[in-house]
């Protein structure tokens, strides 16, 4: 049950979130590509990486408390779900080029996020 709560409440929080990054971001879109769904997709790499990086080298972080933040707030802040109906909206619109790098840029930058969270992780 505990963890339960854990994740439901780091979900909660991982939520809103993202629907307040997304709402600064509604109109701020670069060759139609959703910026907002990018800009979450990438933090929340950086903070997952970040996460990885400190559990491994300590135990400051609890299993509980990884658990809140990785499956919780990331969870919840991070928008797969999003990414992919908004690769469909493009689709419709013909935009296939778009697709690619939209799809392109999510993964590369989403990768060097969870890595450079690594790297910072292991300054501390």
């Amino acid at each position: 049950m505990k963890q339960l709560l854990l994740v439901g409440i780091g979900g909660f929080i991982g939520s809103i979130a993202r629907f307040l990054v997304q709402k600064l971001n509604l109109s701020w879109h670069v060759l139609s590509i959703p910026m907002g769904t990018l800009t979450v997709n990438v933090l929340g790499s950086l903070l997952i990486g970040f996460i990885i990086g400190v559990s491994g080298k300590s135990e400051i972080i609890s299993p509980g408390l990884r658990l809140f933040l990785m499956v919780g707030i990331c969870g919840g802040f991070t928008t797969f779900s999003s990414f992919t109906a908004e690769n469909m909206t493009l689709m419709q619109n013909g935009q296939f080029a778009m697709i690619l790098v939209y799809t392109g840029l999510s993964i590369l930058f989403g990768f060097l996020a969870v890595y450079l969270g690594y790297i910072l992780s292991n300054l501390l």
